[in-house]
């Protein structure tokens, strides 16, 4: 039960983590955005998580703990707080057919030689995995620390209070974008480009708060192509802005997503201004 429990954790992570969106703005310099304006009673906020850090590197800033305090739900991509929906996350992590079946030859023995050198054991320990776990297991080997994430954190806050937590989306509709968007090929190929040193400078961006860099990183044509973006970015953007404005006015809100989902002319800040809100960074 507890190595499915990481592993669940980490597919979690790996598909609310590593999203890029379409062209940046130099004035998005803040994790944290307030909305306002269309008929809000009161504002409700926006914040960009990231894939999960090390337990050294994470912190919820002051003035993010501030607009949690003010808000009276909170609202992530996956409703982390649904029993139904863990249950379906953990069945996810397994593949319904044995990867030597799923993959060629050729990149079934790609995946073993990744993981004999960078997890230290081959792909036959991880025959009824699905790549996107695999993928994830690699990450959090990569960071070789104890991991925090921010959607776990927000929850627990939540909880705490005994706020609302609902998600934009379930398990089911992520993974199919995930589905339309990655070959085989191109996950086994991924694999080679979150190590140790790459990781650390993406906390490092993330935590400086400058989601243009962060974007620069993430956004790279090795991680995603412009279908990828499409269907892994725009298409949920714009679904999820559908859904916002019921929310926000029910109740003050706290939005927790992807923070390169944030960014851009198909970002959630843009996409928020052109539905006639009024969308600032909080500096302090």
């Amino acid at each position: 039960m507890k190595n499915k429990f990481k592993s669940t954790f980490a597919i979690i992570t790996f598909l609310l983590g590593f999203t890029a969106t379409a062209q940046i703005n130099p004035t998005y310099n803040s994790l944290l955005w307030e909305i306002s304006g269309n008929g809000l009673a009161k504002p409700s906020y926006l914040f960009g998580t990231l894939h999960m850090m090390c337990e050294k590197d994470f912190n919820i800033s002051d003035k993010t703990k501030k607009a949690f305090e003010k808000s009276q739900k909170l609202v992530l991509e996956l409703d982390l707080d649904d029993p139904s929906e863990l249950a379906e996350m953990q069945k996810m992590v397994q593949s319904e057919m044995p990867l030597s079946k799923t993959l060629t030859p050729t990149e079934y023995q790609q995946l073993d030689d990744f993981l004999k050198k960078q997890v230290g054991v081959g792909a036959a320990s991880f025959e009824n995995y699905n790549l996107v776990s695999i993928l994830s297991i690699a990450i959090i080997k990569a960071l070789n620390c104890p991991p925090k994430m921010f959607e776990v954190e927000f929850s627990q806050m939540a909880a705490s209070k005994q706020m609302e937590i609902l998600g934009l989306e379930n398990i089911h509709e992520q993974l199919s974008a995930f589905d339309q968007s990655f070959t085989n090929a191109k996950l086994i190929e991924q694999l080679q480009y979150y190590d140790a040193s790459y990781l650390e400078q993406m906390v490092k961006v993330y935590n400086s708060e400058n989601l243009n860099d962060l974007y620069a990183m993430v956004s790279d044509t090795k991680f995603m192509d412009a279908n990828a973006r499409k269907v892994m970015i725009d298409s949920r953007n714009e679904n999820w802005v559908k859904q916002m404005p019921k929310l926000m006015k029910m109740q003050n809100t706290f939005f927790a997503v992807g923070a390169a989902h944030l960014p851009g002319n198909k970002g959630l800040i843009g996409l928020l201004k052109k539905a006639g809100y009024n969308v600032k960074p909080v500096m302090d």
